[in-house]
């Protein structure tokens, strides 16, 4: 029994190694492909939400206003919301980025994505990398854990000055006025983060309020990679 299990250990420390070349290989083929791609902007938000739905039509007003504007959109790939972004962004002719995440339920990505700018990753946190470093700013749609998980990534990255700081926009009053009043009032009332910890997002509803706090950023700001 102890033999097979240090058989099984030493064969799981051999995947791990060969492991490190597959995740090399995404960052390299993320770096390569985003460097050459100019500002963007990363939109977020469920992959469940459908056609005909209020926020999707919202989120390819936006899109195609961020491409207008001469930025590129970079979505997760997939249906919903990532769906929305990317279809706004083609439709504005501007550049279109679809970061791909293979799932066990086979998310496919959808069919806006400019064909050069599909990147499949199998590892979420190479996948997160690639959304921040190139981003100018995240615009936060309603979503769940995965977007969640996303904005708190930025948030805790840029409130660590591990990354220079860009817009983070929730949009959605009263979608994300909930957990902003308990961010308020349970977390900052209990001196978890500071005051001015609040100043690293804004809320907001609509498309021009999108646009007007991306440009009132960067009048003072100039566009580069986060790190």
């Amino acid at each position: 029994m102890k033999n097979n299990q240090v058989k099984n250990w030493s064969e799981i420390k051999s995947n791990d190694s060969w492991a490190l070349f597959k995740i090399m290989s995404e960052f390299v083929e993320g770096y390569e492909t985003l460097s050459a791609i100019g500002p963007c902007i990363s939109i977020f938000g469920s992959a469940r939400t459908q056609e005909g739905d209020s926020n999707y039509q919202l989120t390819i007003d936006i899109a195609e206003a961020i491409a207008e504007s001469g930025y590129g959109v970079i979505s997760g790939g997939g249906p919903g919301i990532m769906e929305a972004a990317n279809r706004g962004a083609q439709k504005a002719g501007g550049t279109s980025v679809g970061l791909n995440i293979e799932l066990p339920f086979e998310q496919q990505s959808n069919p806006y994505i400019d064909h050069d700018k599909i990147i499949n990753f199998q590892y979420f946190f190479v996948r997160k990398v690639m959304f921040v470093k190139y981003a100018q700013g995240f615009i936060v749609m309603p979503g769940g854990v995965g977007t969640l998980d996303e904005l708190f990534e930025a948030y805790t990255l840029i409130q660590t000055d591990k990354v220079s700081k860009f817009p983070i926009i929730l949009v959605g009053r009263d979608y994300w006025g909930g957990l902003i009043d308990w961010i308020k009032e349970t977390v900052l009332k209990e001196k978890n983060i500071s005051p001015e910890d609040l100043d690293l997002f804004e809320l907001v509803d609509t498309k021009d309020e999108v646009m007007d706090c991306l440009n009132r950023f960067y009048i003072k700001d100039n566009y580069k990679p986060n790190f």
